[in-house]
């Protein structure tokens, strides 16, 4: 690894997320989380009304995720961009939907 790198903030997600389009929705997520379930329910029909896909992404085992997304999950990133945690405003989250899609 090159001593530039930083392994306690780089991570593949990082790549993935960056690349990301304006209709992939992320959550970041890990099993027996209440919120997280309660959260994915509450965007599906938004999903389903915007054509937008779903990535889940379970940040248990992952040293670096679960630093830095820990106690905040879930969080929701449309894009690149982040949406929520813990809980989704869900007409703040129609509204970035359509922005991210350019209305």
């Amino acid at each position: 690894m090159p001593p530039s790198a930083h392994p306690e903030s780089a991570h593949p997600e990082d790549e993935r997320l960056a690349r990301a389009g304006p209709r992939e929705i992320t959550l970041y997520t890990r099993p027996g989380c209440h919120l997280c379930e309660q959260a994915k329910a509450a965007i599906a029909p938004l999903l389903a009304e915007f054509g937008a896909s779903l990535n889940e992404v379970n940040i248990e085992g992952d040293a670096i995720l679960e630093n830095r997304y820990g106690w905040d999950i879930p969080v929701i990133f449309i894009g690149a961009r982040k949406s929520a945690k813990h809980r989704v405003d869900l007409e703040q989250f129609r509204r970035q939907l359509k922005d991210a899609r350019g209305g």
